[in-house]
């Protein structure tokens, strides 16, 4: 069994308190009676991260709007699992949605998981939201400087040379420094132009 969808089944097996939808969730290959599970009206919220979590490991794109909306949850556990799951799903809107999330400065105490997400997609979204976000994230006083590290981290991982002026600007924070100069040497150098 996948690590990932290990720790999720364990939790929610917790969060279901030994109902027996769980016992069927877990069980079934029918893709159906688990995507059924996600326009069925009161169900818990277990039973549809269940369902969605795995239709999208199985690549079953019915799991793409409830994957989003458990990305941009206040639990970040629920964000993990719908970012592992959405990065194997293979849906072209991943990307955008993923941006849309990251750069919502709304909601930027949820989007660490989102930039983590788009530098794993590499989608040509991700480097623009990334620099949106970082930059929004280098006021002094930001209180969420886990979301500006993954960008600096997603920027490196990324190594495109727009993101070189806003890694610039990181060094000049102490607590992001060393992961820019880190993420500032994974990007070539441009002919003619010093490192």
């Amino acid at each position: 069994m996948d690590e990932e969808l290990r720790s999720l089944t364990e939790r929610v097996r917790r969060e279901a308190h030994g109902a027996a939808e769980y016992d069927r969730l877990a069980a079934t290959d029918d893709p159906d009676e688990l995507a059924g599970v996600l326009t069925a009206p009161g169900r818990p919220l277990w039973a549809r991260e269940l369902a969605a979590f795995r239709l999208g490991l199985a690549g079953d794109r019915r799991a793409f709007e409830a994957l989003v909306l458990l990305l941009n949850h206040r639990d970040p556990q629920r964000c993990a699992s719908a970012a592992y799951a959405l990065a194997r799903l293979g849906d072209p809107r991943t990307a955008r949605a993923a941006a849309a999330l990251a750069t919502n400065e709304l909601r930027v105490a949820y989007a660490l998981h989102p930039v983590r997400l788009l530098a794993e997609l590499r989608a040509p979204e991700a480097v623009p939201a990334l620099i949106t976000t970082l930059r929004r994230r280098l006021h002094p006083h930001d209180p969420h400087r886990r979301v500006a590290l993954a960008c600096v981290e997603g920027l490196g991982t990324l190594g495109d040379p727009r993101a070189r002026p806003v890694l610039n600007d990181a060094l000049a924070h102490p607590a992001l420094a060393q992961a820019a100069v880190r993420a500032l040497a994974r990007i070539p150098a441009q002919r003619g132009e010093p490192r």
